[in-house]
């Protein structure tokens, strides 16, 4: 089942509407989440709205509050996000943070208080538009074991790296867990295998059984050991910069909220060399897909190339959607 872009972010701004959320603001996260199912992040656009409107149900969320800033120490901001839906919280940091670059070359802001951001490719992308490259990530509820241990003691700490590209920007967008939750999520409901060991069962085997992996909440951390540390040093970098929980600390509430972010935006466009730094990139970019492909008939792509194909094909066809979470959606 497709459904137009026109029809789904419609959907998402009426609803949005009906919860309260003011108008100028609905356009703007009903365009995120549009956007992300257009992209193909299926599991952070439409499949992923539901679970935000029911987190607003249980109080959360405020629908309107905006990020307030606590603090102010050179290049870095810090803003408490008093609770604000995650995704328009995200969005005005990104933004802060580019116009800090704008202005110093480097811009950091640090967000506490917040609520899950939804896709972050998103503002990585926004950021590469103007012209910066982008770092940004966030904690998480614990959701992933430690490598070599059962209990779930990580989070699987998204985080997006971003490069400005003519041909379509450099997108890196990852979990710490070799799947998010939410495509774990998707082959759950699909049946599907999953294409690679995705964590562990109840027995303690690697499986490719997302159901089985749901089960447990032992996710496998991307490079085993590497991405279990990498998790930790990402929290503990959000949580002191932005003075907010670190994961432990969220994990003592009853549910996923007060998380910590940070934002880095650096000004490609304030540097000396900048023609002979994005010529540069260019080229790295198109000797990468110049790689020999493993099987006949493969390509290799840069991070997020695929993405922009993906793009026109659900411009032009509609968006795929799973038919129950649409009419979800639409009963609201």
């Amino acid at each position: 089942m497709r459904v137009p872009y026109e029809t789904m972010y419609n959907e998402f701004v009426r609803v949005l509407t009906k919860y309260g959320m003011m108008p100028e603001r609905a356009a703007r996260s009903a365009t995120l989440y549009a956007n992300a199912s257009l992209d193909g992040v299926y599991t952070h656009g439409l499949n992923r709205f539901p679970k935000f409107i029911n987190s607003v149900e249980k109080g959360c969320v405020d629908m309107n509050a905006i990020p307030v800033l606590t603090e102010t120490s050179g290049i870095v901001e810090r803003y408490d996000g008093k609770h604000g839906p995650g995704n328009l919280n995200a969005d005005f940091c990104m933004k802060r943070a580019v116009e800090l670059a704008h202005q110093n070359t480097i811009g950091c802001v640090a967000l506490r208080n917040t609520n899950h951001w939804m896709r972050p490719g998103a503002y990585g992308l926004d950021a590469a538009d103007e012209g910066c490259i982008a770092v940004l990530w966030t904690n998480t509820v614990p959701n992933m074991p430690a490598w070599g241990g059962k209990d779930a003691k990580l989070g699987n700490n998204p985080v997006v790296f971003a490069v400005p590209h003519e041909g379509g920007h450099i997108l890196l967008d990852v979990a710490m867990s070799m799947f998010s939750y939410g495509k774990l999520e998707s082959y759950a409901r699909s049946g599907k295998e999953l294409p690679v060991e995705g964590g562990f069962d109840k027995d303690g085997n690697m499986s490719k059984d997302a159901a089985a992996i749901l089960e447990t909440h032992q996710p496998v951390p991307i490079g085993y050991w590497k991405g279990s540390g990498l998790s930790l040093m990402l929290d503990l970098i959000a949580s002191s910069l932005a003075g907010g929980r670190s994961t432990r600390q969220v994990g003592e509430l009853p549910i996923e909220t007060e998380l910590s972010q940070v934002f880095i935006a650096i000004d490609l466009n304030r540097l000396s060399d900048k023609d002979a730094v994005l010529e540069n990139i260019h080229r790295t970019a198109m000797d990468l897909k110049e790689s020999t492909p493993m099987t006949e008939g493969g390509e290799v792509r840069y991070p997020g190339e695929g993405m922009l194909k993906v793009r026109e094909e659900n411009t032009r066809l509609g968006i795929p959607v799973e038919e129950a979470i649409w009419k979800g959606v639409c009963a609201l």
